[in-house]
């Protein structure tokens, strides 16, 4: 009896920990969703908490009104289909033939794959050597740098490890090649894997805007939407809020977060059906050679 409560008390603990960390989560959530819908005056009475104050949904139409913003969020989400399509052949790519142990200088390539992760040339020597490629102010430069990570690199070849080499000898008997074997195989039994991994590529690139910065020095058409938020930012702390009108002095506060708020639905949208794969995501890693 007295291990029974003890366990009982231990759950409800826990509750009220995940509960405590959810609404840490929710609730700066809330605060900008209510200050895209509160009015003017309210924000500037600092009035605003969880709930909107007198309701008014201008701010979105001085977003929407403004060319760059749907802009802006058509290129990201552009943006974030191709880097997450091309990152995911990739990391397939690059993973696929350590599944084979008769592949020479295997260990070899794993520890320069490795090290990789730990081991950069830094921000100065890239920028040079994406001006020497002729891709400043192009929009390969927000495509190239990550178009591979080496952590979801791994992730893909532990869960091939995971696929009992039986299969793989199976088709080999039935004259399949490599090719062959990774689509008919290899990639229908990965779809765990590869929705987790998408996913991380996709928050990634949309989340993303410090290599625009460092790239994207003129060409305003594909800055994406995180950027223009930052120097929507930057804008408004030059310029004193009394004199935001919406017009030629900057965006109102309303209109900033309701900016935020247009860059935060879409993930928001994706992100429930593919949530139940982080479950086996989170455990990739385990699966040893």
């Amino acid at each position: 009896m007295k291990r029974f409560n003890s366990s009982k008390i231990g759950d409800v603990f826990i509750i009220i920990m995940f509960i405590g960390l959810i609404c840490l989560c929710l609730f700066p959530i809330m605060n900008v969703f209510s200050r895209a819908m509160s009015s003017p005056a309210a924000l500037v009475r600092m009035e605003v908490g969880l709930f909107p104050v007198g309701l008014n949904f201008d701010a979105f139409s001085i977003v929407w009104s403004d060319a760059k913003y749907p802009r802006s969020l058509l290129w990201t989400i552009i943006l974030t289909i191709i880097c997450t399509f091309v990152s995911l052949v990739l990391t397939v790519l690059c993973a696929y033939p350590f599944v084979y142990k008769e592949l020479k200088f295997r260990k070899t390539l794993n520890v320069l794959l490795i090290f990789t992760m730990y081991f950069g040339a830094g921000m100065i020597p890239t920028f040079l050597l994406m001006r020497s490629l002729g891709l400043i102010d192009h929009p390969l430069s927000l495509i190239l740098p990550s178009a591979l990570s080496i952590f979801n690199m791994i992730l893909m070849r532990s869960f091939f490890y995971g696929i009992p080499d039986s299969l793989r000898e199976s088709a080999q008997i039935d004259g399949a090649g490599p090719v062959r074997m990774l689509v008919s195989i290899y990639l229908p039994l990965s779809k765990p894997v590869l929705a987790t991994i998408s996913l991380f590529y996709a928050v990634g690139r949309w989340n993303g805007f410090g290599d625009a910065l460092l790239f994207m020095r003129a060409e305003r058409a594909y800055d994406p939407i995180q950027l223009l938020l930052y120097r929507i930012q930057q804008q408004l702390q030059s310029i004193d809020s009394a004199q935001l009108d919406g017009g030629a002095t900057g965006l109102p506060e309303a209109a900033r977060t309701a900016t935020i708020v247009i860059a935060m639905v879409p993930i928001l949208i994706v992100y429930p059906f593919i949530q139940k794969y982080f479950v086996s995501g989170a455990t990739l890693g385990a699966i040893k050679e």
